[in-house]
């Protein structure tokens, strides 16, 4: 599965105005993340992802994705139980230009394709135990 959402905000925000929307994903692994800048955003549209009030990407606290015609793209390996699968992603401009939107894609699988086998299975395989 993958998903994608774009920053969409109301044609009444202001520079530093932290807009939010949520992405509602199914439960599984999240193995790639993808953040489209568009040409025009220079630098100045700034991206945060959450889970539940904890930043998730960028790693580093307080820090945000940001670019101008680029895609940050990395691979990721984050589980999303089931009832706990919103991420928030909050963004803003420090720009006085007009809005470009920023486009984030999700690739989402089940755990099961990603990881058929417990570790216990595995090690079972491993050591011929069945």
């Amino acid at each position: 599965m993958f998903y994608a959402f774009e920053t969409n905000p109301d044609n009444d925000w202001m520079d530093d105005t932290v807009f939010e929307i949520d992405m509602r994903l199914t439960a599984g692994i999240i193995h790639q993340v993808d953040v489209l800048f568009q040409d025009a955003c220079d630098h100045l549209q700034h991206v945060q992802i959450f889970q539940a009030g904890f930043q998730l990407w960028p790693s580093n606290r307080g820090a945000d994705l940001r670019g101008n015609a680029t895609v940050i793209s990395f691979r990721e390996f984050y589980e999303l139980a089931p009832g706990g699968s919103v991420l928030t992603c909050r963004y803003w401009s420090v720009g006085a230009s007009s809005w470009s939107d920023v486009i984030i894609q999700v690739g989402l699988l089940p755990k099961r394709i990603i990881q058929p086998m417990s570790f216990d299975e595995l090690l079972g395989a491993a050591a011929g135990i069945e």
